[in-house]
């Protein structure tokens, strides 16, 4: 999956591939989490942001016949041209996504290109629809493998049927988007730089209910309050950070799933709770606390907690209670708080997530997790001598990294070809990083200011001129 952006914030144009590691640096302010947002928000809403156009002649068999079939090859748009459609759909939602005008986002586009090969049709596909509140089926929709057709079928009485014309287009619409994209799509789940906040106020944080309630104290007339009650959405927040508040406002629910890395047992969570240095627990009353390792009589509060504990605690419940294969976890600033050790510890267990099948996106401003990760790069040869150094390191072999899957972009002015343009101008974009397997990446932004650092120090220590 590749998305190009223009104008979108800071960034002048761009173009992202997302690999099995993804990585962003740059300087502050140099346009990392406009891209991670607009990706993340292309992701979390893709399925409700179009729709698939459905001839009302498909409807009237459906509903006179109880059945019809639909070639996905020749009786809708092509994937290229729906993909097309939903690329300028989303761009027009950006304001919302961002919690802000849509007209600050005017000029903005977004695309997503796929290597859309046509081999939806060698999957096999399956749902069933039933009434809101029973068990009665009403639609099936099913497409055979190796078959390009979707068959769909009516299973109740049609007298019986009160659904709409247009739910059921739009039944249609998100089995044939889901046969086409949802391989090509994981779905992402972020931790926002906000992250340590919303942690300590988790319960308050109910952005509607608080600016409701504060402008419903100041209206008069109960006719006046009704009208401001249901004519105002209050999306006054980015999308992530809306996310990130409701996941930790439904801990106690989410505490009651288990993730497949509970499931097979990794040690990854393990190793998770080492860096924190215990665990967190949610009671029955939806009282969160954290229990640190040797002192189980210690119930801390997230405000009593240290600020590593917080920054890590959406990112702990969803690898124990929601990861899936096949999934992208989006870390906005891995990072925050960690003592140098931890996140060398934390890029090792990023490793692991991904040599799990979890799919992961970072910005960072560590050059402690890139080098460990380039660490991890380096280590994968059979070099004998390598392979005991990996041992007398302690690495483990699902640590080590294919620098094939990794994918790095710096967020940094350079020359760009814009559209329209004979030369190319210097702008703001996103810079693809070399990686190789004996070097790892090389992210000059990092290792300049290290290198002038050490210049001033050798100048202070050694008398010498600067």
């Amino acid at each position: 999956m590749k998305i190009k952006v223009q104008n979108l914030g800071v960034i002048k144009q761009a173009e992202l591939e997302l690999g099995d590691l993804t990585i962003i640096c740059g300087e502050n302010n140099s346009g990392k989490t406009y891209v991670t947002y607009a990706l993340f928000g292309f992701l979390a809403t893709w399925r409700d942001g179009f729709e698939v156009e459905i001839a009302n002649d498909i409807i009237d068999q459906i509903l006179n016949q109880g059945l019809a079939t639909i070639n996905l090859l020749t009786d809708i748009d092509s994937p290229e041209k729906i993909l097309s459609q939903a690329s300028e759909a989303y761009a027009d939602s950006l304001g919302e996504i961002f919690g802000t005008n849509r007209a600050r986002f005017a000029q903005t586009t977004f695309e997503v290109f796929l290597d859309l090969n046509r081999d939806f049709v060698n999957h096999s596909y399956e749902t069933h629809i039933g009434a809101s509140g029973s068990d009665q089926q009403i639609f099936s929709l099913i497409k055979p493998v190796n078959s390009p057709e979707l068959t769909v079928t009516l299973l109740a009485a049609k007298e019986n049927i009160d659904f709409p014309r247009q739910i059921i287009k739009k039944i249609i619409s998100d089995s044939i988007k889901n046969i086409l994209f949802s391989r090509f799509f994981p779905r992402p789940f972020i931790a926002s730089s906000e992250r340590t906040g919303t942690a300590i106020f988790r319960k308050e944080l109910n952005f509607a209910r608080n600016r409701l309630l504060d402008e419903l104290s100041q209206v008069e007339g109960e006719k006046d309050r009704f009208k401001l009650l249901f004519s105002r959405g209050y999306e006054d927040y980015a999308l992530p950070i809306r996310t990130n508040v409701e996941f930790l406002r439904n801990l106690e629910a989410i505490s009651k799933r288990n993730s497949q890395l509970s499931e097979i047992k990794s040690g990854i969570l393990d190793d998770f709770d080492d860096i924190i240095g215990g665990r967190y627990v949610v009671t029955k009353n939806d009282e969160l606390y954290y229990i640190p390792t040797g002192n189980k009589k210690a119930q801390l509060t997230m405000d009593e907690s240290s600020s590593a504990v917080r920054s890590l605690l959406d990112i702990g419940f969803y690898l124990k209670h929601i990861a899936q294969r096949g999934e992208l976890l989006i870390i906005d600033e891995p990072e925050l708080n960690l003592h140098p050790e931890n996140q060398r510890r934390i890029a090792r267990l990023i490793a692991r997530l991904i040599n799990s099948g979890i799919k992961v996106l970072i910005t960072t401003h560590s050059d402690y997790i890139v080098k460990e990760l380039n660490t991890l790069i380096m280590l994968n040869s059979d070099k004998p001598h390598i392979q005991e150094i990996a041992q007398q390191a302690g690495y483990q072999p699902d640590e080590i990294l294919d620098a094939s899957r990794v994918k790095v972009y710096i967020a940094e002015e350079a020359l760009v070809q814009l559209p329209g343009k004979s030369r190319r101008s210097r702008c703001q974009t996103l810079t693809v990083a070399t990686i190789t397997p004996d070097f790892g990446m090389e992210i000059s932004s990092f290792d300049t200011a290290i290198e002038a650092m050490n210049k001033i120090q050798e100048a202070i220590v050694w008398g010498e001129g600067f």
